[in-house]
């Protein structure tokens, strides 16, 4: 099967520190991989080159045989740890301005969406919960057809039945076609979703593995795994 998102080489300097260092790997379509590691590992900074905000010091990404830029945005939904939406919208102008903005995106899906995840389409973005909020951006960026889709630290600072409702929507809602890289260090209450894991660690990739294989050949969770590998 064709690798969906490659990276080979990426490097990313800012000034004299290394924010990514050499990172390369592969993700095929199918996918819901959780990209692991704790806060300033690199896992935002990773997430952006991917979508095409920030641009790598050295080294290719490419999307479905794009490489990044303003084709291989068409095919990555991003939803960034910092709502998109402004809080005098309602809910049902955030749909509107997905709409407007986004070719791909599907209403009817989006508002299936929004009953799955008990919103309202009359609240006012700025009165939502942070699991409420955390949902609705959810729900806009899977309403998109992408073929990859990049949710930064989504169930951060949610609490406990949020967080639930968030990862079955992941699953219930992503496109089996594409694929999800999820960015997190909430690592025991997110890795029953995940296929595969990667782990990154001041800027480089120092594990990528497929989940069940992990557990075989460690006889471990991905959360007592993540414990060792960043065990100070």
């Amino acid at each position: 099967m064709d690798s969906l998102l490659q990276l080979n080489g990426i490097n990313k300097k800012y000034g004299s520190k290394h924010a990514l260092k050499n990172v390369t790997m592969e993700i095929k379509p199918g996918k819901i991989v959780g990209l692991l590691g704790s806060n300033g590992s690199g896992k935002s900074t990773l997430m952006k080159i991917v979508a095409g905000l920030v641009q790598p010091t050295s080294g290719v990404v490419s999307i479905v045989g794009l490489p990044v830029g303003q084709r291989s945005k068409g095919v990555v939904s991003f939803m960034p740890d910092r709502p998109l939406t402004e809080p005098w919208m309602k809910v049902r102008d955030a749909l509107s301005f997905y709409q407007d903005f986004y070719e791909d995106f599907d209403i009817t899906k989006a508002r299936e969406m929004l009953q799955f995840m008990k919103l309202n389409e009359v609240d006012r973005v700025g009165i939502l919960s942070k699991g409420m909020s955390e949902r609705l951006q959810l729900t806009l960026a899977l309403s998109r057809a992408a073929s990859l889709y990049l949710l930064d630290e989504p169930i951060g600072g949610v609490d406990p039945v949020a967080r639930g409702k968030i990862l079955d929507a992941i699953v219930e809602y992503y496109n089996e076609d594409s694929s999800v890289i999820i960015s997190t260090h909430l690592v025991r209450d997110i890795e029953r979703i995940f296929d595969e894991v990667i782990f990154i660690r001041n800027g480089e990739v120092v594990m990528q593995e497929d989940v069940e294989n992990m557990r075989i050949k460690n006889g471990k969770s991905v959360d007592d795994m993540f414990k060792e590998v960043f065990a100070e």
